[in-house]
Order: C-alpha cells, then structure tokens, then sequence
C-alpha cells in the first residue's frame, strides 16, 4: 500500500471518529491524570466495521513491512483490533497470528498473561488505539520482551505526543500512527 492510500484511509477514519462521536471536543481529564481539549475513544472506532476494516488495512500494511510475525497489545484496546487483523490475515492468507496482553499474570487457569498464539522468538508488532504516555503499551511491550519476542513495530491510530511516542523512540522501535495531536488539541493526519 502506498502513502496515498495510508493517507485516504487515515483522513476516513478522522471523518468516521467525529461521525460515530469516538472524537469529542471540550474539556476532559485523561486516564493518566493529564487535562486535554479533546477525547479519543478508540474502541468506538475499532467496533465499528468500517473503522475496524480501515484500521486493519493499514495496521497490516505496516505489519508487512516491518516482518513481524504476530501482533497484539494491551486489553481492553487492542482486543477489537486483534480480532479485525486476525480475519484479515486469515482472508488474505498471511500467517500472522494475534495475541492480546493482560495487565498481570491471570491468578487462575493457565496462569498467562499473554493469550493467543505468540510463541517465544517471533517478531511482533504491538499497538494500542491511542497513545499518550504509553503507560498500558509499553507495560505490555516489557511483557512481550519478557516473553522472549523481539517488538520490530509499534502502531496506534491517534499519538496523543505527551511522552508515550518519545519512549518508544528511545528503545529504538519504529512508531507507526495515523493521526496525531498537537499541543493545541488539533488532530491531524500522520501518515
């Protein structure tokens, strides 16, 4: 897929957020205390079909690039979007596979943290829908680094830029987003 292409799909999914209200305006406190002038609700958008076809076809797009071998993130965020790009690697006969990363070891059962199909030594792809200090995402890339597998790739749709991105910068991983935000709360398409 070409920048293009990236761009038509990231500039819909702006347009589905605001349609589906994932993306609201006002005054808001943020999951790590900090204010903003605007709210991404990513789960909207990734239940959505339409958002979780477009987001797909572009996760995927960077997957390939990137060689990894499987892709996942956090729960609750990447769950829909794990499902989304697992039918789509099925349809398209690639064979990536997915795996989602519980915040802590399951007290119960198997004991895992991370379920699904990832197996020690393969590339992966992490993501969540939004990144702001990264608290979720890079907890669960330390669980999947733990795990035995190297992270070639960390996607998301929206960088919020209020430290999570220069993190990920820091370890060396490259950072794929659709939209960005700036200081001011203006969204803006990254791709």
């Amino acid at each position: 897929m070409d920048g293009s292409d990236l761009r038509k799909i990231a500039e819909r999914l702006y347009e589905r957020s605001l349609e589906l209200e994932a993306l609201k305006f006002g005054d808001f406190t943020l999951a790590s205390g900090q204010k903003s002038s605007f709210y991404f609700d990513g789960r909207i958008l990734t239940t959505d079909p339409e958002g979780a076809d477009l987001i797909s076809k572009a996760f995927q797009s960077a997957i390939d690039d990137s060689g990894a071998e499987a892709f996942g993130g956090p729960t609750v965020a990447a769950v829909p979007t794990v499902g989304a790009l697992a039918l789509r690697a099925r349809l398209e006969g690639r064979s990536t596979t997915g795996f989602f990363v519980r915040p802590e070891v399951k007290g119960h059962g198997a004991g895992k943290q991370i379920e699904g199909n990832l197996k020690p030594g393969m590339k992966v792809a992490a993501f969540d829908d939004a990144v702001s200090t990264g608290g979720s995402l890079l907890s669960a890339i330390d669980a999947i680094e733990a795990f035995g597998c190297e992270v070639v790739l960390v996607m998301t749709i929206l960088d919020r830029h209020q430290g999570g991105g220069d993190e990920i910068n820091r370890r060396g991983i490259p950072f794929f987003r659709l939209l960005e935000s700036t200081p001011e709360g203006k969204i803006t398409v990254a791709v």
